[in-house]
């Protein structure tokens, strides 16, 4: 390096336009390569040995993040996480648009289902977060409206990268659905709480949980019904619907970061207002194209390098254990008391097991909690994220051995590849 530098440095005198030679990667090259790197870490443990992509990208950003390794710092992953907001929210589209009102009409007990696991999740990791790890209520009620949730970009792109289909995925995903929205619910009230707690405002304790909500509403019912009224004068299924489609939620995304509304929130409701209000069936088979995975790779991969690595010991690493535990059990429980009519008992444990992912939404959820008290937040909010990061690698291979096991999944032909 020290000869390479002392030539640039020769060819300065001769060539004014050079510019100073480069102590450090760019860091949106770094950026580049780390992306590369995921993808080429989730292929080579998808072929090798099975395990899904998303714990390669996850495993990428993970190493290179500043709890490890540290090629990427704060700054770059703040440059950074835009780009992540945006693939999650494109992905929490795909999600809001599973949740199937007319299904849940037919068939009840779908509802009183999903209830209650997010129910018995969120009582039982309040519960341990306040008993066992000594949080305050205001912060226990954070932790669990973070963790209650499955991952919908994980059970949405594993339920994809294993091309599954059957009872047991389409109520996975149904379910990964509606404890999602139950948990943008809740975690709006604990928005409240956590002013309360934290400084006594009454007046944002209470308009801050509306302003979440209402926006996140407004804005996307707002965003579908634009789509479907310039989606309706394309051709059915074109190239062109689909740009329409990533067109207006690339528009939700912007308006709700310049409200202040969390991306995650206004691009689910986008979705599930898309599945009611389209009635005429106008992008009911527009999706996002197989490029989506790209948006994949981006998120996990800046998910990982977020995850507080450098914190894990062994006593957070038995409290996020314990997180995970009650968390899991509970969910387990909540699908195996319900839905005893219209499912077998062997296909409501897989179903159990296949809606445990916990990954990004969670790690974004509290993102958007650490912004508002970030003196007390770091700590307060630590043992979710380290259950989320125990999860992000644990989480695919659960929901992947659950659609794997119910049968419904389908090899990739011999010599092709996603």
């Amino acid at each position: 390096m020290m000869l390479v530098r002392q030539a640039w440095e020769a060819l300065q005198d001769r060539l004014v336009f050079l510019p100073p030679f480069p102590e450090q990667l760019d860091p949106l090259a770094l950026f580049a390569l780390l992306l590369v790197g995921g993808l080429l870490a989730g292929e080579t443990l998808f072929r090798t040995i099975g395990l899904s992509r998303i714990v390669g990208y996850v495993l990428a950003g993970a190493l290179a993040g500043p709890g490890l390794l540290g090629w990427l710092d704060r700054e770059t992953l703040s440059m950074a996480k835009p780009v992540a907001d945006a693939a999650l929210g494109l992905l929490l589209l795909e999600t809001g648009r599973h949740l199937d009102l007319g299904w849940l009409r037919a068939n009840r007990s779908l509802l009183g289902c999903a209830m209650a696991e997010a129910g018995l999740a969120f009582a039982a990791i309040f519960a341990f977060a306040f008993f066992a790890v000594g949080l305050s209520p205001g912060w226990s009620a954070a932790t669990a409206a973070i963790t209650m949730a499955s991952a919908p970009a994980v059970v949405l792109l594993t339920a994809e990268e294993s091309r599954a289909q059957g009872q047991v995925t389409q109520r996975t995903l149904l379910l990964t659905a509606i404890n999602c929205a139950l948990s943008f619910v809740v975690f709006a009230v604990v928005l409240g709480v956590v002013h309360a707690e934290q400084s006594g405002d009454w007046l944002n304790a209470v308009a801050h949980p509306l302003w979440v909500v209402c926006g996140g509403i407004g804005i996307g019912m707002l965003c579908a019904r634009l789509a479907l009224i310039i989606a309706a004068r394309q051709a059915k299924g074109s190239v062109t619907q689909v740009f329409i489609l990533v067109a207006v939620a690339l528009l939700a995304i912007g308006v709700a970061r310049m409200l202040g509304v969390p991306v995650f929130l206004c691009l689910f409701m986008m979705g599930a207002a898309l599945n009611l209000a389209d009635r005429n069936k106008v992008l009911a088979y527009t999706g996002l194209p197989q490029g989506h995975w790209i948006l994949a790779i981006v998120l996990f991969v800046v998910t990982g390098a977020m995850l507080p690595l450098d914190d894990l010991n062994w006593v957070t690493s038995f409290q996020a254990l314990g997180l995970i535990g009650v968390r899991g059990v509970a969910k387990f429980a909540g699908v195996m008391m319900t839905g005893r009519q219209d499912l077998s008992i062997a296909k409501r444990r897989l179903v159990g097991i296949g809606i445990q992912p916990l990954s990004a939404t969670a790690v974004f959820m509290a993102a958007e909690l650490a912004s508002i008290y970030p003196e007390v937040s770091s700590q307060a909010l630590l043992l979710p994220l380290l259950a989320a990061a125990l999860m992000e690698f644990a989480g695919p291979q659960m929901c992947k051995y659950a659609l794997s096991k119910a049968g419904e999944t389908e090899p990739l032909p011999a010599g092709r590849n996603r």
